[in-house]
């Protein structure tokens, strides 16, 4: 039996499920978790769903958290989507559920639950739920909120099918989910606008990257840069991939400093595989996009050196 017909199994037979996704959510995030839940819903109109975590950081127009009360982990399927590594999980108590999938597509480093689905080809995990629901048409039943959440993920971690994970199916699968009816258009607009404070923040991004002689980019953004913009850590997402626009760039990093001291550390990179650095430096994520930690300016110097090395090697 595939582990997809082993996961439809193990959902009819609780009565009570509970859907968690990753800390700091991103559109792929809320868009797979509320996504299941709601194709869930439509299918099961007689079972318990919910959808649980912490702040959706300006994601609200996506989707929105239910309270849970502890009581009802007891006896429940716990569902976790688009998480590779359970310290990441947004509320702790997805381990006190009866039974535990993990739903994701990023590498399997950590494979925590009692059942897996891992699809590192997918373009993102609302692919994978759109999949799942799509092959199962006569037990799983798809409507218009479902799509548009799973749409608005794939949009979101596929920057707007920019990325190299995008690919015919990942086309065929967005077209399939707009024919649901959702206004496409309203929700393209709800994922590009920025506030005026991240717009500014962008033009520092422009004007202060560093970058080498082999395309390695760096941007620090410190805490009196942040304060300056009026920017917070989670709003800094927004500008993470801009400099990928710059010719002259292949691979970047940018730091941005956290208030206990430390630096987040957001990766991407158009060719050298970023995600090996990653784990090096406390994190993790896809060959092209990743995040990692550094617990001072030293290790700040030492991630860019390694960019660069980087670098270096892809260019020849």
């Amino acid at each position: 039996m595939e582990v997809q017909e082993q996961i439809l199994e193990t959902i009819k037979q609780y009565d009570r499920i509970i859907i968690h996704r990753h800390q700091r959510p991103d559109p792929d995030a809320l868009g797979s978790q509320v996504g299941l839940a709601e194709i869930l819903r439509a299918s099961f109109p007689k079972k318990e769903i919910y959808q649980v975590g912490g702040p959706v950081e300006g994601l609200n127009f996506l989707a929105e958290m239910q309270p849970v009360e502890d009581a009802l982990y007891e006896h429940a399927l716990v569902i976790v989507t688009d998480t590779a590594n359970s310290p990441r999980v947004s509320d702790a108590r997805y381990a006190t559920g009866d039974k535990l999938i993990k739903i994701d597509h990023h590498p399997n480093d950590e494979p925590y639950g009692d059942l897996v689905w891992v699809n590192t080809k997918a373009s993102s995990c609302s692919e994978i739920i759109a999949d799942f629901c799509f092959q199962f048409p006569e037990e799983l039943t798809m409507n218009k909120e479902a799509a548009r959440l799973l749409y608005g993920g794939i949009v979101g971690d596929t920057g707007r099918f920019l990325y190299p994970a995008t690919t015919p199916h990942t086309m065929q699968t967005a077209a399939k989910l707009m024919s649901f009816g959702f206004d496409v258009t309203k929700l393209n607009r709800d994922l590009d606008q920025k506030p005026m404070s991240v717009a500014k923040l962008s033009g520092y991004v422009y004007q202060n990257i560093q970058v080498d002689e082999n395309g390695a980019g760096k941007v620090m953004l410190p805490q009196e840069v942040l304060s300056e913009y009026h920017v917070v850590d989670s709003e800094t997402a927004a500008v993470v991939s801009l400099p990928g626009s710059i010719d002259e760039v292949l691979a970047w990093a940018i730091f941005v400093q956290q208030p206990e001291g430390y630096y987040r550390v957001r990766l991407r990179s158009k060719g050298p595989v970023i995600n090996e650095l990653a784990k090096r430096h406390h994190g993790g994520g896809h060959p092209l996009a990743s995040g990692a930690n550094a617990k001072d300016l030293a290790e700040v110097e030492e991630i860019y050196q390694e960019i660069q090395q980087l670098c270096k090697a892809y260019v020849g």
